[in-house]
């Protein structure tokens, strides 16, 4: 029994004894070498797209609308008639400025469709009856001034000659100036009639630029007034790409550089297009717009990422951006010595996108991990091609449309 009791002592001591450790499987790691690119000065920045032109439709004369031939989405073209006025009210308004204009020529003794409305103001008839009278008076006057002279006439009735000579005078000066009157008035009754034949053209509502129908604000059969809204229309290609820079970049922004433009998963180009005067004293920043061509599926009010090109830079060395790990504000890589990873300590500038430049810690040649993900220091690693893929990413090269 106590032979048993050792037995079994013995069997439980050999199977509680550790065996010697599992080896740790190398991790499968892909390595990107560290050479120098040629850096272009490059900003990244967020904007919104915007339409190049949004023009809100109104009525320019009140009523109400016949018809309406547009809606969201239609596209239209400069001056097509998008809405009508009901025009008859306007018709009627029109017929009577050329009655009243044909009453104002024939008040200077013009034809009512006289090709020209000039009038000599001597030869019109008011003016010369009154020229007329004027001649006999001044005759009359005369008579009498001799005749009193020899005592045949008394002094009464030649006074009432003199009285009528100067009224007569009176007379042609007051026909004169009721035909300058009437030349008023018939130049009054021009402009009224092409106000009414304005306002009868304005009945028809018409598109002032090329582009889509963006809103429409209203139907068939309501009553508009002055200035109420139709449609909005707005001019889409090109697009306007609207971003704010930052004071500190806003120096090296200039017209026509070359901006790469990503809306979702879509690559643009365009160039800088127009440039604020001056910076928004709120955020210190500096308004620009971009003009972007729209091949047809780039819609106003879309969010997007640009990278404007600054210029074309110097050389550098560059890793990929998936190279770098950053913990508690240090920079590091990881390299590969006698098949384990070990950290190396790297400080970096321009962070492009896809690439990071490296001012210190590396130098060309050197290869680094990729993707390092959970790598620690120390851990075993195994490349996975031993040729060593050329793996630095180029910076993105912009062209321009």
């Amino acid at each position: 029994m106590k032979a048993a009791w050792w037995l079994l002592l013995l069997v439980s001591c050999s199977e509680a004894r550790p065996g010697p450790p599992k080896p740790v499987e190398a991790r499968k790691v892909e390595l990107a070498r560290v050479q120098s690119e040629l850096l272009g000065d490059q900003l990244e920045i967020s904007g919104s797209l915007a339409a190049q032109d949004e023009v809100v439709v109104r009525t320019k004369v009140p009523g109400r609308l016949a018809s309406l031939a547009v809606d969201l989405g239609s596209a239209v073209k400069l001056q097509q008639a998008i809405a009508q006025i009901e025009p008859v009210d306007y018709r009627l308004r029109v017929d009577q400025a050329e009655a009243a204009l044909a009453q104002a020529r024939a008040l200077l003794g013009l034809p009512p469709s006289a090709s020209s409305d000039a009038v000599e103001v001597d030869e019109t008839t008011g003016v010369r009856l009154a020229k007329a009278t004027l001649v006999e008076q001044r005759a009359n006057y005369e008579r009498a001034l001799q005749l009193v002279d020899k005592k045949l006439i008394g002094r009464a009735e030649f006074e009432s000659s003199h009285a009528s000579f100067l009224r007569a005078e009176s007379d042609v000066q007051r026909a004169r100036e009721e035909i300058f009157s009437r030349m008023a008035l018939l130049e009054q009754r021009k402009a009224e009639l092409g106000l009414a034949r304005q306002q009868l053209a304005d009945t028809t509502i018409r598109a002032p630029l090329a582009g889509v129908v963006q809103l429409r604000s209203t139907t068939a059969g309501e009553f508009l007034a002055a200035g109420a809204a139709v449609a909005t229309v707005v001019r889409i290609d090109p697009l306007r790409l609207r971003v704010a820079v930052p004071e500190r970049d806003a120096a090296k922004v200039a017209l026509g550089q070359p901006v790469a433009v990503q809306v979702e998963a879509a690559q643009y180009t365009g160039k800088v297009a127009r440039l604020s005067p001056a910076l928004d004293a709120q955020n210190r920043t500096l308004v620009i717009e971009a003009e972007l061509p729209n091949p047809g599926d780039l819609r106003p009010g879309s969010f997007a990422r640009a990278t404007i090109r600054l210029g074309e830079g110097e050389p550098a060395l560059a890793i990929p951006d998936s190279a770098l790990i950053v913990f508690a504000g240090i920079e590091k890589v990881i390299v590969v010595e006698d098949g384990k990873a070990v950290e190396r300590r790297i400080e970096t500038g321009r962070r492009l996108r896809g690439v990071i430049e490296v001012t210190r810690g590396l130098a060309a040649g050197d290869q680094v991990v990729r993707v390092p993900g959970s790598l620690q220091h120390g851990d075993p690693v195994q490349v996975v091609d031993a040729s060593v893929k050329k793996a630095a990413v180029e910076a993105p090269q912009l062209r321009v449309q």
